[in-house]
């Protein structure tokens, strides 16, 4: 199983803010992933530890604001449009998704391949846009979902942009959890520096599907507490020898300063 600190970070940090109600509905809507967008009362209580009366009192809420709705046949809950408009505001500023469709979308026709745009601010990193060939076979993810720091070109190339400080604190909490995993990390992320100061990119070789080969970049935002990273995916047989690195790089990183060059976003350094 793969282990992701941040997500047990972001329960303690959600636990320290205290006994709030804000607090621990924020807990609520945290619950529900791409994987689980629907759950049970049964299923939010494992999921946030909150007793069944607190649970009941905060969804309730929840749902009248428009926040989540109860599916009265199952009686299950999911997120509800409410959701979406508190998120509009973020994305409608996020004017480098508007820039870089029309790019990511000509250079993942040309590759035969995905080209997604991910969202970083402290450890968590999320996909906001993406493009995708029409017969491209990869499974394409859900807007608002996370990316691995660890199993991903993305990833790494995130953690390689972050502060060192914050970096090391991953790398740490991932080692005692996985021993193994935080030293395969480690390794990694060692390679993946190298490669953005030598190369523009790193590359991932089938980490998450064995034939899904990738590249990424970071990017910073006009905000410093915010990263970018481009990625490009792309199935192993669209791929000729030595294509990742002479091209789908090369062309990953020419859109990229693109994108900064009309945002006016510096480049990320490297750790």
């Amino acid at each position: 199983m793969s282990f992701e600190p941040h997500l047990n970070a972001d329960r303690t940090e959600a636990g320290a803010a205290g006994n709030s109600a804000l607090a621990r509905g924020i807990q609520i809507l945290q619950a529900f992933t791409p994987s689980t967008p629907e759950m049970s009362a049964r299923d939010l209580m494992a999921a946030t530890g909150l007793p069944k009366p607190t649970l009941f009192r905060l969804v309730t809420t929840l749902c009248e604001q428009g926040l989540l709705r109860c599916e009265e046949s199952t009686g299950r809950f999911m997120p509800a449009p409410g959701l979406a408009r508190l998120a509009s505001p973020l994305l409608a500023r996020i004017h480098i998704r508007q820039l870089a469709f029309g790019p990511m979308q000509a250079l993942a026709d040309r590759l035969r391949a995905q080209v997604s745009l991910g969202l970083g601010i402290g450890l968590d990193l999320v996909f906001i846009e993406l493009a995708q060939a029409k017969d491209c076979e990869t499974v394409r993810p859900a807007m608002g979902s996370h990316i691995s720091l660890s199993r991903t070109s993305s990833g790494r190339a995130y953690l390689a942009a972050l502060p060192a400080e914050q970096t090391r604190r991953y790398l740490e909490a991932l080692s005692a959890a996985d021993p193994e995993q935080g030293a395969r990390l480690a390794e990694r992320l060692t390679e993946t520096r190298r490669d953005l100061a030598e190369r523009g990119f790193c590359v991932s070789h089938g980490d998450l599907q064995r034939q899904l080969e990738a590249v990424s970049l970071p990017v910073r935002a006009a905000s410093p507490d915010e990263i970018y990273v481009f990625t490009c995916t792309v199935p192993s047989f669209e791929l000729r020898p030595g294509q990742l690195f002479d091209e789908v790089g090369p062309r990953l990183v020419s859109l990229a300063r693109s994108i900064e060059a009309a945002t006016g976003t510096p480049t990320a350094a490297y750790g």
